[in-house]
């Protein structure tokens, strides 16, 4: 499918209607859709999706400026026709072989009304390709605009519908507005939030991001993460039985092993694989992600650290430990720890530990650990976040579909 994304400028200006368009272009290209960006300023995001610059869509070229000063007391003059027709003429070409027009708050925003004007004659002119709009800021509802707004034409344009046209709005409060302003049933009007890259936010490694598409961990919560070698000391087994509990009251719930199997025992080979065959019996062959089965090196420290970035608490339930580094790791990524009672692990933790016996009832450790879960407003809302307000979940649940539909 060929898409268009229209705006006044797009990255590298900064700006947040420019921050959504680049995550939006990146996405479709990667799901394999042809992308470009139309707008005033601003650059190609690389060979795949390049830049049709149309110097007159800007919101601050000298024209338009001199067009708004009028339009803001009320005046259309010639001059705001000739410019209407000269972009009309401009979009219709650029658009010829597009099979979808996204447009970010030009029809919600008076910062350059012949440019929405332009868009309003090619679509009633038919000429256009199937129209989004996409508002995310409602200039007839924002106090801030109102003493630049008036009754009639091309002022009414934002706020009537089009027919025959794709309304979307980043939040509920926006749907609300847009209804009202519209005279349309909030059911007609899409929600789609923004986002957040887990990528670039985190900084993450290239093995991680392999890492975790291979796993799709972040599609999890909460996430657990056990950072030991796979040895029976670690009493990892008991990791995967909490996990079956706790996914009781928390189904997504996930645990994750980055460490390989010990290299001084070969009976470790036969440990992991009854830790396997556990997670076969327990169903947990989606949950549980040994590390180890998708790397045949020691993971670096730089890829470790990623996972206690993304993890939400850490399990610690070894028998044995002469130190336990992975409780200072957890402390330095603000990550509440679940550990063993044992002489080392509670030298360390003190009374800022949640501990428990490595004999414990496993159901009593996980009610222990969701009871932590449901009462932590910050980790209820990371978890929340991830599930719902990453990029790549926000495209497929929200953005692909949109675009399906013909």
């Amino acid at each position: 499918m060929n898409i268009a994304i229209l705006h006044y400028s797009v990255p590298p200006i900064v700006g947040g209607v420019e921050s959504v368009i680049a995550h939006h272009a990146r996405l479709m290209s990667a799901n394999g859709h042809s992308a470009k960006l139309i707008a005033a300023r601003g650059e190609s995001l690389n060979e795949r999706i390049p830049l049709i610059t149309i110097p007159l869509a800007d919101s601050r070229h000298e024209r338009v400026t001199q067009m708004k000063d009028q339009l803001d007391r009320g005046e259309v003059t010639k001059d705001f026709e000739s410019l209407r027709d000269e972009l009309a003429g401009q979009l219709q070409t650029t658009l010829s072989n597009v099979d979808v027009l996204i447009a970010h708050n030009v029809c919600s925003l008076n910062k350059n009304l012949g440019l929405t004007a332009a868009l309003y004659q090619l679509h009633t002119d038919k000429k256009l390709p199937r129209l989004i709009l996409w508002h995310h800021d409602l200039a007839w509802t924002t106090p801030r605009y109102q003493s630049e707004m008036h009754a009639g034409y091309p002022w009414d344009l934002l706020r009537t519908d089009w027919g025959a046209t794709t309304h979307v709005v980043v939040s509920e409060l926006r749907r609300v507005e847009l209804a009202r302003l519209m005279g349309l049933p909030p059911t007609f009007i899409h929600v789609i939030p923004n986002g957040v890259d887990t990528t670039r936010f985190y900084k993450l490694e290239s093995q991680t991001q392999a890492l975790l598409e291979k796993t799709r961990l972040l599609e999890s919560a909460p996430i657990l993460l056990l950072p030991v070698r796979v040895t029976p000391r670690k009493n990892i087994e008991l990791a995967l039985n909490i996990l079956i509990d706790l996914r009781k009251q928390f189904p997504n719930a996930a645990l994750v092993v980055t460490g390989p199997l010990g290299p001084h025992n070969a009976n470790n080979i036969k440990y992991f694989e009854a830790l396997k065959n556990l997670r076969t019996q327990l169903d947990l062959q989606d949950s549980v992600h040994f590390l180890a089965e998708l790397v045949d090196s020691f993971l670096p420290d730089e890829v470790i650290a990623d996972f206690y970035r993304i993890a939400d608490a850490l399990i610690f339930p070894s028998r044995e430990e002469g130190f336990g580094i992975p409780l200072i790791e957890a402390a330095f990524s603000h990550l509440p720890a679940f550990c063993a009672d044992i002489p080392p692990l509670r030298e360390l933790g003190l009374s800022d530990v949640t501990f428990f016996s490595p004999d414990e009832d496993p159901a009593k450790i996980a009610n222990m650990i969701a009871e932590y879960f449901q009462s932590s407003s910050v980790v209820r809302l990371s978890m929340r976040a991830r599930l719902s307000f990453r990029w790549e979940s926000i495209y497929r649940h929200y953005i692909a579909p949109l675009l399906g539909k013909g």
